[in-house]
């Protein structure tokens, strides 16, 4: 038997064993993929990180209303507004006030900044033997790799003390940005034949430039409004709940009291998911294949054609989705992206592409109307841009490759991961994550084999 067919009978008798019956869900109350049937989340834990707040309940129904989020208590419209105001990057400052529950002073900004990036060079051997020497073609897949690989240099990897794991996470935060720059360097070496460029990590440089260093040379190679886009990007993607997907993956395996390393890497594949990162890829890629087929990008009628096309499967890649368009929490608005919006608006002046930046907003201001016709007049749903509608844009306009978009989203993510796990394994009733699924597919008695 060829393997063809082997695995064809194969595959029939594994997809016939998975299958079962929607109207089940409905008959046990199950919540799929732990959402209500009014599409918010089940409410499975408690925490004092971030708060994201999209719609209220009034008489049991859901209420849109414009969209919030907070860390630590703290508007993220006031965190990023407070920092721009004085001119400087907010990441380490974001970071800080995860971690502690408050924002540092300059003197403790300034000692907790400078031993971050004491923490960011990775051993000589380290970078050969993980990331150079074995072949990757994802960024995230070498990433995971590193980071269980960060476990063989930990004196303590298995120690969930507190202070040990506040000690891990600032060097695995500090690491990261180092770790994907080095991973898309080996990258475009091994495979888009490009010169290998392994920089030393800059300790007098924030997180943001440090990493424009890294993968695109000294300060002169990137402009002060694109350091502090990306730092704009870190601090809106540092933190947001508990219960987006990675963030719960790492609060699930960090319940079981494994190593930090492990918890880190789930979180890493949770977000390697394309239903949970990369969206901006497909934002961008939807955005050019836009500019390809509509001539006059300030008109009104064609971009809403072309819009209705992409929705009935016929334009795109015929997925019927607007991507960037919509949130699984945030309804009227999405803060991230209205804040990101503003200095986008400004790169795109300073690149010469406020043409395509206008598009951007046009097909912004067109789609919940366009998406209302498709659904029918009585449609009441509302949708709204999320960040990543405008990151993309932000990532290309910074000529960052599309192979860094989501590992980014990771660097910055990671502070948020880490914290959850510290407050997971920390809190008074903490408790084992293990939730309980009903089996349907019911009693079936044992073969002897020649009556198979």
């Amino acid at each position: 038997m060829s393997d063809k067919s082997f695995f064809s009978k194969l595959e029939t008798q594994v997809k016939a064993s998975c299958q079962i019956k929607t109207e089940l869900f409905e008959e046990f109350d199950v919540k799929r993929g732990l959402r209500n049937k009014d599409g918010t989340g089940v409410l499975v834990g408690l925490t004092n990180i971030g708060d994201v707040v999209g719609y209220k309940k009034e008489d049991g129904k859901v209420v849109a209303i414009p969209g919030r989020l907070l860390y630590r208590g703290i508007d993220i419209e006031d965190i990023t507004h407070g920092f721009q105001k004085e001119d400087r990057h907010g990441f380490d400052e974001t970071v800080y006030l995860l971690l502690t529950g408050h924002l540092p002073n300059s003197e403790q900004l300034k000692e907790f900044s400078d031993h971050m990036a004491s923490l960011r060079s990775l051993p000589d051997d380290f970078v050969k033997d993980m990331i150079l020497s074995m072949k990757g073609k994802d960024v995230l897949n070498i990433l995971a790799r590193s980071v269980l690989g960060l476990y063989t240099l930990d004196d303590k990897p298995d120690d969930i003390s507190l202070d040990n794991m506040i000690k891990q996470s600032l060097n695995i935060m500090a690491k990261f940005p180092t770790i994907v720059a080095y991973s898309y360097q080996a990258l475009r070496h091994l495979y888009q034949w490009k010169t290998l460029s392994i920089r030393h990590p800059q300790v007098n440089m924030t997180t943001a430039e440090n990493f424009l260093y890294l993968i695109k040379g000294d300060c002169t190679g990137f402009t002060k409004l694109e350091a502090d886009l990306l730092d704009l990007l870190l601090v809106l993607h540092a933190e947001h709940g508990g219960g987006n997907n990675s963030t719960f993956t790492m609060r699930v395996t960090s319940s079981s009291e494994t190593d930090i390393y492990s918890s880190v890497t789930s979180a890493i594949g949770s977000l390697k998911g394309p239903l949970h990162g990369g969206a901006n890829v497909r934002v961008l890629e939807m955005m050019e294949n836009l500019k390809a087929h509509v001539k006059d990008w300030t008109s009104e009628a064609e971009v809403e054609e072309y819009l209705l096309k992409i929705l009935n499967k016929k334009a795109n890649d015929m997925s019927g989705k607007i991507y960037g368009i919509g949130h699984a929490v945030y309804t009227i608005s999405d803060p991230r992206a209205a804040i990101l919006k503003t200095k986008a608006r400004e790169l795109a002046i300073e690149k010469g592409r406020l043409d395509e930046f206008e598009l951007y907003s046009l097909v912004e201001r067109l789609t919940p109307e366009v998406f209302r016709v498709f659904k029918g007049e009585k449609s009441t749903k509302v949708v709204c841009i999320n960040v990543d509608f405008y990151s993309g844009f932000v990532y290309a306009c910074l000529d960052i490759p599309k192979e860094l978009y989501t590992p980014l989203f990771a660097v910055a993510r990671v502070s948020g991961w880490c914290t959850h796990r510290i407050e997971e394994l920390t809190f008074s009733a903490k408790r084992l994550i293990r939730p309980a699924f009903k089996n349907v597919y019911g009693k079936h008695d044992y073969i002897p084999m020649d009556g198979r």
